[in-house]
């Protein structure tokens, strides 16, 4: 398949020697925290390609159980995502091991990585998702191991969307698809008020519902969500949410 093998091939390793302590025991956290939250959860070993673990959460199955997904490791990825977005999955992990490799090793675990792109699921329907990816271990040159990745709905239109965070600071990368160079941008800043809107809407509270519990009246709420809309470069408030989550603004 077209470009399969750099995805396949960019952070394979061979056999590996462990550099980080504490690695037994730890699949039992990973499970804990997938009981906790509906986003589904896997765990990538990039010794083999294979993965280690796979919540049984729908989303990310395509209809199968999590057992059948395990088995077939990296080839889910070649049976269940179209073609355009395999290729662009591709040019992100390229793009995204370039970045990784220019971080001094202390510091690789802070970071993560976010992108959208499609899953087929057994009907044929195409899914939109938001795929997250953190390293768990490393090895001791400072190579990805295994790392842990999240799924969820993506709140985008179109795949793609390629950002890293480091974690603790508001340093985020946004990757430019066309000479898939990584651009630094600045964190939004919102105010107070801006905050209590998105936590509220997150409550599940309308526009009404949120004037009436700050004593506003509903035009007041409209102006701070076009505000949000515009800090945030977004249209809509599930994008709004989904931005202030990734971006621990609220």
């Amino acid at each position: 398949m077209k470009n399969s093998s750099s995805l396949l091939t960019r952070n394979k390793l061979g056999a590996v020697q462990e550099a980080d302590q504490d690695t037994q025991h730890y699949l039992e956290v990973v499970k804990a925290f997938a009981r906790l939250t509906y986003e589904s959860v896997y765990v990538i070993d990039y010794t083999d390609m294979s993965f280690e673990y796979v919540s049984d959460n729908p989303l990310f199955l395509c209809g199968y159980s999590s057992e059948e997904v395990l088995q077939l490791g990296y080839e889910f990825y070649f049976r269940h995502v179209p073609e355009k977005d395999l290729e662009m999955l591709s040019r992100i992990n390229e793009a995204g091991f370039d970045f990784y490799a220019n971080i001094p090793v202390d510091e690789r675990k802070h970071y993560s990585i976010t992108y959208d792109f499609h899953l087929i699921n057994k009907e044929g329907k195409q899914v939109l998702i938001n795929h997250k990816l953190t390293p768990l271990f490393l090895t001791v040159d400072g190579k990805m191991w295994k790392s842990m990745c999240i799924v969820s709905l993506s709140p985008h239109q179109s795949a793609g969307n390629a950002r890293i965070y480091r974690q603790g600071a508001g340093d985020l990368w946004e990757l430019n698809p066309g000479t898939r160079t990584w651009h630094k941008m600045e964190k939004p800043v919102l105010t107070e008020r801006e905050i209590e809107v998105l936590r509220l809407h997150a409550q599940g509270l309308n526009i009404n519902q949120i004037a009436e519990r700050l004593f506003v009246v509903p035009d007041t709420i409209k102006y701070y969500r076009r505000r949000i809309f515009e800090r945030l470069q977004v249209t809509n408030i599930v994008e709004a949410l989904s931005y202030a989550v990734n971006s621990k603004l609220i």
